[in-house]
């Protein structure tokens, strides 16, 4: 099949989302001498970890907003060994918002193979990170012009992987599905969405995933290999 369409997940797809995130959580640990409350960086970022990952999935349901997501998951750790100071939550996630998106970490080959679709094939982002974010993170990263259109979940308070988010997301671009692919790095929102909507994916399989409850259309460790197949 002649693709024409390509949809990017965005974060430990091309951008290093899990890199960028954990350096900038460091600087906030040292920066708001954390180490107060903590044991170690380590046991801060593994209570956050745990909850971060259990309120996106209450936010992916609709459950809970944006600003409680937020509000929950940054004081969160400092609740667990006993500091209930708000306001020290509500500075440092100021700050880690302000901050992250001014990273510059790449997943390895990313801008190579931007560089090699580019002239060949219409590029997207459909993602579910925040507006305020995901571009000010292209932009730091240098990948914005590759890019036609950022189609974002917040655009219709739908995410991956529901339905409605991908056709919008044809809907915004102009994309037909039979000419169009995913690619991402997360099984869930981005593979099973768009195989559920008879969707051709390219699973990014940066986890080392061995199981699978179907065959996606590609596999790939690595984005160069998208040589291969695009």
């Amino acid at each position: 099949m002649k693709y024409k369409n390509i949809f990017f997940d965005l974060d430990d797809t091309l951008w290093a989302f899990s890199e960028n995130a954990r350096d900038t959580f460091i600087e906030m640990y040292e920066k708001y001498n954390l180490d107060y409350y903590f044991d170690s960086f380590e046991h801060f970022y593994a209570i956050y970890l745990k909850k971060n990952a259990e309120l996106w999935v209450e936010y992916g349901k609709g459950h809970i907003t944006k600003n409680q997501l937020n509000e929950s998951r940054f004081f969160f750790p400092l609740q667990v060994v006993g500091c209930h100071d708000k306001e020290l939550a509500q500075k440092y996630s100021k700050d880690f918002l302000e901050t992250i998106p001014t990273k510059t970490k790449l997943m390895p080959h990313a801008k190579e193979i931007l560089e090699y679709l580019f002239p060949n094939y219409r590029l997207y982002v459909l993602s579910n990170g925040f507006k305020e974010l995901q571009n000010k993170k292209m932009q730091s990263a240098g990948i914005q012009d590759y890019f036609r259109k950022v189609v974002l979940s917040e655009d219709i308070g739908i995410m991956k992987p529901y339905p409605e988010i991908f056709h919008f997301a044809f809907s915004a671009t102009h994309s037909e599905q039979r000419e169009s692919i995913m690619i991402g790095d997360n099984w869930d929102a981005d593979i099973t969405g768009s195989h559920n909507i008879g969707m051709h994916q390219i699973y990014y399989n940066i986890s080392n995933k061995k199981e699978f409850p179907f065959t996606p259309t590609f596999i790939i460790s690595s984005l160069e290999e998208l040589k291969k197949v695009l």
